[in-house]
């Protein structure tokens, strides 16, 4: 799990789509970075010299999705799924630039950015890594909603439940550990909604460039994309998918265990507000401080051989 250096990609990414919410066709150019830049975006639309930090305290408006803003109140939406790919593929350093006020939404998964991280390949570092260790439980709760995060091993752990009325989709739990899990599945989901719900999302001036080509659409007990489900466990798995990018703009990886039932966009930043709001929650650890305690764990666990 513990690279202990920084990472960036190897050469810079080009991708087009439409924003989900805003229908708005956007080029995305992703940059190598220098260590310890972290992931910044840049409207180059706007001002080139403008950055906008991912980071948990610049969120705003988080209604089905993740929207950021600098001090100049200059924006960009939809964040997660990249975060999510950076996180998983180890990218600590890149910025970001688009030019329009939404990150495309591809196919409603992170597939596309992950394939195109990897096609640029990446770069070691020579700074250290930094880790965000949980020191102590910390929960959000609303009504039936909540989330949490405790002091977890050496691991990140993501046990997620959704609940749906919805006879297809229904109540459904999973749980995503970072050190012996795969991220393929969980790449691979796409966004989903309610048939019923699509009016009143875009009453709200939302979903302007959704279509089955990038979110599931469940009437029912229907799915009517015609490709169906990628895996069993893709609505769940979305949400995981989210959350893991949305942890990704707390600056540095945590190591910790999230439990969340019914959780999303805003549960998870007031979580993340909530939980820095206080030092005593925890601790800035070096990979190499984490990587030799985990050594240490595992010589003790192995069996002791007599010597002769």
């Amino acid at each position: 799990m513990f690279s202990t250096k920084q990472k960036t990609i190897n050469k810079t990414i080009k991708l087009s789509g439409v924003g989900l919410h805003s229908g708005v066709i956007a080029e995305l150019v992703i940059k190598p970075a220098d260590e310890n830049f972290g992931i910044n975006f840049c409207r180059v639309d706007i001002n080139r010299s403008d950055l906008i930090t991912a980071n948990f305290k610049n969120v705003i408006e988080p209604i089905l999705c993740t929207k950021i803003s600098n001090q100049n109140e200059v924006t960009v939406s939809t964040v997660e799924h990249l975060m999510a790919a950076f996180f998983g593929e180890g990218i600590d350093n890149a910025l970001v630039e688009i030019n329009a006020p939404e990150v495309p939404i591809l196919d409603g998964s992170a597939n596309g950015f992950v394939e195109a991280i990897r096609s640029a390949g990446i770069k070691e570092q020579s700074a250290q890594r930094k880790f965000i260790k949980v020191e102590k439980k910390i929960e959000i709760r609303e009504g039936e909603k909540f989330i949490s995060i405790e002091p977890s091993d050496n691991d990140l752990i993501v046990d997620f439940e959704i609940i749906y009325k919805n006879p297809l989709i229904r109540t459904r739990r999973k749980k995503f550990k970072l050190s012996t899990d795969e991220l393929s599945e969980i790449y691979n989901s796409r966004t989903f909604c309610l048939y019923e719900d699509i009016d009143f999302i875009k009453s709200k001036g939302l979903a302007k460039g959704g279509s089955l080509d990038n979110a599931i659409v469940v009437k029912g007990n229907e799915i009517l994309n015609d490709d169906g489900l990628r895996n069993r466990h893709e609505f769940v798995y979305h949400k995981i998918l989210d959350c893991i990018g949305d942890l990704m703009l707390s600056g540095n990886r945590v190591i910790g265990h999230i439990i969340t039932s019914q959780g999303g966009h805003a549960l998870t930043n007031k979580l993340l507000i909530k939980f820095f709001s206080d030092k005593s929650n925890w601790s800035l650890k070096s990979g190499n401080s984490l990587k030799k305690k985990a050594q240490i764990s595992e010589t003790f666990k192995k069996p002791l051989v007599a010597s002769i």
